[in-house]
Formats: C-alpha cells, sequence, structure tokens
C-alpha cells in the first residue's frame, strides 16, 4: 500500500468517527464520509470493500480510546481488584455518556464485521480485563469468571443505555448513575468488603 492510500484510508476513517460522534449512527453514509474526508464519492468502496469494513474500521478507533480510559482508571484505582471494577465501570458509563453515537455502533456487531481489520483484537481485550477482575473477587458459589463477567458487561450496558434514554432516572429519580454502578457490583458480586476497624492497642497502667 502506497504512502498516499494509507492518507486517504486515515481520513476516511478520521471523518467517519467525526461523523459518529457528532451526529450519531443513524447520520453514518459512505457518501457523507467521502464528502468530509474530501474524497470522490465512490472513494470508500475502493479502500473498504464494503460498508461493514468501513464501520468496522470506525468502531476499532472507539475501542482504541475506550481502552485507552479503562487502562488509565485501572492503574489509577490501585491495587485492588474491588477498586479496579468500580473504576472499569465508571470509565465505561462515562465513555458511554461522553460518545453516545460511537459507543452504539461499537456494540452493533450485527452491522460490523468483526473478524477483519483487527476489530475483535481491539474488542475482546477489554471484557478479558473484566473477566480476569470478576475471576479475582467472586464467590466460591457464584457462576464461572466469563459468565459472571458477561451478566456484569450486560447490566452495565443496559444502565449506559437506560440512563442516555432518560428512563432510569425517571423510575428511580437518581441524580447520577454512581449509586447504581456500585449496587450493580454488589449485585453479582456481592457488597464490598468492610475495611477492618482500626483497632488501639494501648497499655494503661496503674496509678503509683
Amino acid at each position: 500500500m502506497s504512502e498516499s492510500e494509507g492518507d486517504v484510508r486515515s481520513r476516511l476513517v478520521a471523518a467517519g468517527v467525526d461523523l459518529v460522534l457528532r451526529e450519531g449512527l443513524a447520520a453514518v453514509s459512505l457518501r457523507e464520509i467521502a464528502r468530509r474526508a474530501g474524497v470522490s464519492h465512490g472513494a470508500p468502496r475502493r479502500y473498504f470493500p464494503t460498508h461493514l469494513d468501513l464501520l468496522s474500521a470506525i468502531a476499532r478507533e472507539g475501542y482504541a480510546e475506550l481502552a485507552a480510559r479503562v487502562a488509565t482508571t485501572v492503574r489509577d484505582a490501585g491495587p485492588d481488584p474491588r477498586h479496579q471494577l468500580v473504576a472499569l465501570g465508571r470509565s465505561y458509563l462515562d465513555y458511554a455518556a461522553a460518545h453516545r453515537g460511537m459507543f452504539e455502533l461499537m456494540f452493533r456487531h450485527d452491522l460490523l464485521d468483526s473478524g477483519r481489520l483487527g476489530l475483535r483484537d481491539s474488542s475482546l481485550p477489554l471484557f478479558a480485563l473484566l473477566v480476569d477482575l470478576v475471576a479475582r473477587v467472586r464467590r466460591p458459589a457464584d457462576a464461572e469468571a466469563g459468565v459472571l463477567a458477561g451478566a456484569l458487561w450486560a447490566n452495565l450496558h443496559g444502565i449506559a443505555q437506560l440512563w442516555a434514554w432518560g428512563s432510569l432516572q425517571l423510575a428511580t429519580g437518581a441524580a447520577d448513575d454512581d449509586a447504581l454502578l456500585r449496587a450493580t457490583l454488589d449485585a453479582h458480586l456481592g457488597p464490598a468488603p468492610t475495611p477492618p476497624e482500626d483497632t488501639c492497642r494501648c497499655s494503661t497502667t496503674s496509678p503509683s
């Protein structure tokens, strides 16, 4: 692939990302992406054989950004896996709220070709991280870590979608989704352990 071809591909993907972020998934069309990239309306077909290929390339950029956010927040949460799960969930919900169009596209695998363009390689490590953290905090009687992580992810995704639609605010009266995040973790993994209270070991001496 020549440098010019790589440049055109990058411009098409960047234009698609910008379109999804600004106007949502419903606004995405090959013609509009081409117009924003400054190329002919037939150019996307030359560099991306199908519409699915271009959408998958756009979604891959979303996964890259989400993965970077998650990596930073999990690292900053410290070594405790429960704290890291809270950070992962918070990052997931914040990304969904800030990038609704991209968030919708990323998980529409009926619209994407996840086996091409490295999309699967970009998306599955996020779930693998969730499984690893769940495995470190699950209780012996809980479901297998992968199943439990899948249920937790589905719950988080439901919060993200219902919050975006305004349904959860209406039903619960909640002002933010942080309590819902923590309730979700408690429901799937049990209540967070209570830190042991500090005990004061003071010696007493009898008055002389």
